[in-house]
């Protein structure tokens, strides 16, 4: 089962090398740190307060060839989180017909966070990330990885 999330706090500390991003549910308690890298924090941030960049920057060109190819961001899923790693997946709409495609969290929320597009938690991952010690975000040296960088990792 998918549960709703809301970005709840977006964490910027220009002098680490780890952002977090916590999201809550959004009609319950439970939330839970994804830390995120420095562009993707200002990325979010950006996008979330509206703000234009002089020039478009990755998730702005991922959003218009969306909409140039006639297709929409119907909601981001969060449905998996394997040695502190959470892993995203777009959910498009192209002409009623459901394109899937894998993504960091932290890029899937920079580019529907300007659209709104709803997020969306399995709840086996809600569970078990918000079972996380609180004392784990306030860690400047937050662990986990994927494969290309140190975005997206949970605490492992």
């Amino acid at each position: 089962m998918l549960i709703p999330v809301v970005i709840s706090r977006l964490l910027i500390r220009e002098m680490s090398g780890t952002q977090l991003i916590t999201l809550q549910e959004a009609d319950g308690p439970r939330m839970f740190p994804i830390a995120i890298g420095l562009p993707e924090a200002f990325a979010i941030e950006r996008r979330l307060h509206g703000a234009e960049s002089p020039r478009p920057q990755t998730h702005d060109l991922l959003d218009a060839a969306i909409q140039v190819l006639g297709a929409r961001l119907e909601r981001i899923e969060i449905h998996d989180l394997v040695d502190g790693t959470f892993f995203a997946r777009l959910v498009i709409d192209q002409a009623g017909e459901r394109v899937v495609l894998d993504a960091r969290p932290s890029d899937a929320i920079a580019l529907g966070v300007a659209s709104n597009t709803p997020i969306l938690v399995d709840e086996r991952v809600l569970d078990e990330a918000s079972e996380l010690p609180d004392e784990l975000e306030e860690d400047e040296d937050l662990g986990g990885s994927d494969d290309t960088d140190d975005d997206d990792s949970g605490f492992a």
